[in-house]
């Protein structure tokens, strides 16, 4: 998948969805979900305008490496930070090569007692059947139908009862298609698990039976954790700390920063499971019609603009669960700064996590309503980001003016954060 940047777009999110519900019903689709959010176009603003105004109370906690002292959150538990993928350090000859397992519906992931290292080229083969409400399948899985469309499934592309695979044991490991032969190479390290490609309300009856054999890759051996990264103070003074909507009202907190190529931005992004959403009504009928004739839940909605240095978001990127994408999903935006850092571009983001819908303040009208603990969302892009293996550096940075405390969102909602910003480094 090759991601392009978004442009900026206008337009009646309620002409999309109707296009795509007459379109639906032509064919004799079932009817989808709408997102009911009013996007706005704007004249360009300016960096030092997308400032909000400073806090009006904080209270000392201790920083990360890179900063004096700064204040915590008093109502936010901070998540856990993002850590290194885990592949340990094993000598030659040392570790197992080769395992036999059997999988069925339970547990939902399957140790398999197999520690793989980046770079390792891992086969699986499998056999048996496993069956739901006396339909049968094989390691593929069954055919897709139009129910997929709104189930969660680990792997969308792929048909209930498949087995999948995941290389780690973060619930944040992207999933994959194993079916009944399949060979990876690894590009991270972690114990392997192998699962079925099925929802938590699914009971499945049977096993499949997986032989699995590891070729040590050129790169075996556990590679160098994520580094602390030694920021300029003065390049995160020049980034606002939050981002503006239309009419130019603060929005979301700018919560992290990603150092890199834009080649290397996307691939690490599309290896961490985050897709880029649809940038226009018009694509995002055709994707949503395309998606729904394959079968597959459309999870590329599009989402409203945000600007920062004066225009929208290049990138608009989410990672949702199909049955529930409307209402709750993980999405980011992202832009490109004019900074650099080692003569690497600086991106800066803002990401939150939807949890529902609210009325918005402005309008009267309906928007989606954030987790206020928007720390959590900003660990959650870290780990994601971090389990692919492309970092090089990982850290935390608290400005000098940081956003600590409670705030409102642009549309009336409500967030509060630590006001630390997370850093990330690509090889």
């Amino acid at each position: 998948m090759r991601l392009e940047p978004r442009t900026g777009r206008c337009g009646g999110r309620l002409a999309f969805w109707a296009a795509v519900a007459g379109m639906a019903a032509s064919l004799s689709l079932p009817a989808r979900a709408q997102e009911d959010r009013s996007p706005r176009c704007v004249p360009p603003q300016s960096a030092a305008q997308a400032q909000a105004p400073p806090p009006t109370s904080a209270s000392p906690v201790p920083s990360q490496n890179l900063n004096p002292p700064a204040s915590p959150a008093p109502a936010a538990t901070p998540a856990p930070a993002a850590t290194a993928p885990a592949a340990p350090v094993v000598p030659p000859g040392s570790r197992k090569l080769g395992a036999e397992v059997d999988v069925g519906g339970q547990p939902a992931w399957t140790d398999t007692g197999l520690d793989i290292q980046p770079g390792d080229k891992v086969t699986v083969t499998a056999s048996g059947q496993v069956s739901y409400t006396g339909k049968s399948c094989g390691p593929e899985g069954l055919p897709r139908g139009w129910l997929d469309l709104i189930r969660s499934l680990p792997v969308n592309a792929a048909g209930t009862g498949a087995l999948i695979g995941k290389i780690g044991g973060d619930d944040n490991e992207v999933p994959f298609l194993l079916g009944a032969s399949k060979e990876i190479t690894a590009a991270h390290g972690g114990r392997l698990y192998l699962g079925l490609n099925q929802t938590g309300n699914d009971s499945a009856e049977g096993s499949f039976h997986a032989k699995i054999s590891i070729a040590p890759g050129k790169a075996a051996g556990a590679g160098p954790a994520a580094a602390a990264v030694k920021l300029d103070p003065e390049l995160l003074r020049q980034i606002p700390r939050r981002v503006v909507d239309a009419q130019g009202s603060p929005g979301d907190m700018v919560n992290f920063l990603l150092v890199g190529t834009e080649d290397k931005v996307t691939a690490a992004f599309e290896a961490a499971g985050w897709v880029q959403v649809d940038r226009t009504n018009q694509e995002a009928v055709l994707h949503a019609v395309l998606a729904t004739l394959s079968k597959e839940a459309y999870v590329q909605m599009p989402m409203s603009e945000l600007y920062l240095f004066g225009r929208a978001q290049d990138y608009g990127l989410a990672r949702a669960e199909p049955a529930v994408v409307v209402a709750q999903r993980h999405h980011l935006r992202l832009w490109k700064t004019p900074l650099t850092m080692n003569g690497q571009t600086v991106w800066a983001g803002a990401a939150t996590h939807d949890l529902g819908f609210e009325k918005d303040q402005r309008t009267g009208g309906i928007t989606h309503h954030i987790d206020p603990a928007v720390d959590d969302e900003r660990e959650f892009v870290g780990q994601t980001l971090n389990a692919t293996g492309l970092l090089s550096g990982l850290d935390h940075a608290t400005p000098a003016d940081p956003l600590q405390g409670d705030f409102q969102t642009a549309t009336g909602g409500s967030f509060h954060s630590d006001g630390r910003v997370l850093v990330l480094v690509l090889k």
